[in-house]
């Protein structure tokens, strides 16, 4: 009865006519997290207190991804720089988190609104800024990066409506491997285009002097491009996840 939530701090309702408060000490509140001291450090901490005083404290440890570890060196390789980890845990778990998985940058104790002014702050120092999110607590910061990328197995209908990619397999390898065919893609479009125009032009030279009449205007300019951009774009598909680096060196880490 009476259930609310506060994004990024807990939640607040009444059970059996008992108001129960269950979140961070942001929630909770200072005083009565010290109370319940002795949890492990180094971890998230929850407490839930009710108006009759009875008060407990919770201590969750949230397991790196095995993937998360070979993330951060791939997007390195990619030339992607800074790698920064936003998140709500206390700074001491960030830290712990952000070492294992190799980050650039960590931040941490980051309510939704925080994590909206930090992707505005990377945007202004670097331009262009991809966030992944999968909570319904990274749904802003997803809509003011330039590229906002959801976890789509895992994640919240909001973040997947907010971002601009929905990753369908839980797997962060996929990150990698996206940007990588982003890129690829990118330098298809515009060699299709160049060709495509350069072609034209030929064509329409040796209609001027005579020396290409309609069968093979149509043949080459219309059929044969068509053709050309079709199969270079096809190419497309033989990029597979595992093979971001040998993309990454191809590219020079341009884009």
């Amino acid at each position: 009865v009476g259930f609310k939530s506060q994004s990024g701090k807990g939640v607040v309702g009444r059970v059996d006519g008992v108001l129960v408060v269950a979140g961070t000490e942001r929630l909770v509140g200072e005083t009565n997290a010290a109370l319940l001291g002795g949890l492990e450090p180094g971890a998230m901490h929850v407490y839930a207190t009710t108006d009759t005083g009875t008060a407990a404290g919770a201590t969750l440890v949230d397991g790196v991804r095995p993937e998360a570890a070979a993330l951060v060196p791939a997007l390195h390789r990619l030339g992607v720089r800074p790698v920064v980890l936003l998140t709500g845990d206390r700074p001491e778990v960030a830290e712990t988190v952000g070492g294992l998985v190799g980050v650039d940058e960590v931040r941490a104790r980051l309510l939704p609104e925080d994590k909206l002014t930090a992707i505005q702050e990377l945007r202004r120092r670097h331009g262009s800024v991809a966030m992944i999110g999968d909570g319904v607590n990274d749904a802003p910061a997803l809509a003011e990066a330039t590229v906002g990328i959801a976890m789509g197995a895992v994640g919240s209908p909001a973040t997947i409506e907010t971002a601009d990619v929905a990753l369908m397999a839980d797997d962060l390898r996929r990150v990698p491997y996206a940007i990588a065919l982003a890129r690829r893609s990118r330098r298809t479009v515009r060699f299709n285009i160049a060709a495509a125009l350069v072609l034209k032009l030929v064509l329409a030279v040796g209609a001027i002097l005579g020396v290409v009449n309609l069968a093979v205007a149509v043949v080459v300019g219309d059929m044969g491009g068509s053709l050309l951009v079709t199969l270079n774009a096809m190419r497309l598909g033989a990029l597979h996840p595992a093979d971001e680096t040998v993309t990454a060196a191809q590219d020079g880490h341009s884009g």
